[in-house]
């Protein structure tokens, strides 16, 4: 019984290694070679170009011992490399070296090839920036993702000197001549202008009151206007130490004009207690108000489309009433019209 199992395990070995043999026989020794990129739903057109993090087939020949996809240094997880003797469907990885250009080299059991092909990092996304206005030459620091090979900063069409970049963060200098406008970001893949404007068109606070506005403010415990411990740009902030439904008030006598404005503008930072409490926006004469939450320990950059105050005409009277009766101190800079 025992040598009828060694014999029978024999003849299993000795076919097995017949069709390996066989395998290896078939196996093309050739160097590989590489021809074009698809995508996985339509196999028939070559693809001039693709993103990252893309599902692709890469054609060519003699592939099927690949051992090794490298785009550009990236090299991929076995798991994700599926390979015949004329294709390997592979998924790039979601982070490449350069925005464009990434080389695809296949390695096999035989050879090495390479395929010069751009892989693209997807468009740069502009998150936010800080400070949210500021002078000629200040610093700012821009947010966001997919800034590789970065290549212009504008604010307001203007170009800014960039200072450093990286991948989700560029500093540049605001440039000559500029004290608000658009931020636009430009990469070798695309342009990205962020949803927040940079700076003020009319100033009403930055470090003081500007442009004849008045203080008017009412039944605050307190109230400095050149307070230096917690500032959002420059030297100064208002401290307002509030009441239940105090409200920092300021007054043009002249009455603003708000032809030409689309927004109001301005930065708060929420003292202890104040983590999601209310102040409301209004405005004189009366047109309508606006809820904005603050947040406690952090300075918070508010843009109030006018729509949004009842689209008012002229403006003699703006107010900041706190809203939810809490009593706290709350920190207010970089106010205007934009």
């Amino acid at each position: 019984m025992i040598r009828k199992y060694i014999n029978a395990g024999l003849v299993m070995l000795t076919f097995m290694t017949i069709v390996a043999c066989k395998k290896d026989k078939n196996e093309s020794t050739a160097v590989p070679t590489l021809s074009a990129v698809t995508n996985l739903t339509n196999r028939s057109a070559n693809l001039p170009s693709i993103g990252y993090g893309e599902w692709i087939i890469i054609t060519g020949k003699n592939l099927s011992t690949t051992f090794k996809v490298d785009f550009n240094g990236a090299i991929v997880k076995d798991s994700l490399v599926f390979a015949n003797d004329t294709s390997i469907t592979v998924k790039i990885p979601a982070e490449l070296v350069d925005p464009v250009n990434n080389p695809i080299t296949v390695t096999t059991k035989y050879g090495t090839a390479t395929l010069n092909f751009k892989i693209m990092q997807p468009m740069p996304r502009v998150d936010d920036f800080n400070p949210a206005a500021g002078a000629p030459d200040d610093e700012v620091t821009i947010m966001g993702a997919y800034f590789k090979g970065v290549t212009n900063v504008t604010i307001n069409g203007l170009a800014a000197t960039i200072l450093s970049s990286t991948k989700t963060e560029i500093k540049v200098k605001v440039p000559a001549g500029v004290s608000y406008g658009a931020v636009v970001v430009t990469t070798p893949v695309g342009v990205a202008t962020a949803t927040k404007t940079f700076g003020l068109k009319h100033v009403i606070y930055d470090d003081a009151l500007r442009n004849s506005w008045t203080n008017t403010s009412y039944s605050t415990l307190g109230l400095v206007f050149n307070n230096s411990d917690v500032v959002r740009r420059g030297t100064s902030s208002i401290l307002v130490n509030h009441k239940g439904f105090s409200a920092l008030r300021f007054r043009l006598s002249s009455k603003f004009s708000t032809t030409g404005y689309t927004m109001l503008k301005l930065s708060m930072y929420g003292g202890v207690g104040t983590q999601g409490k209310k102040v409301k926006i209004s405005v004189s004469p009366a047109a309508g108000s606006y809820e904005l939450l603050l947040t406690e320990g952090k300075w918070t950059d508010y843009q109030v489309q006018l729509i949004n105050i009842g689209t008012p005409a002229t403006i003699e009277y703006l107010t900041f009433q706190e809203f939810s009766g809490f009593t706290s101190n709350i920190y207010v800079d970089d106010i205007g019209f934009y």
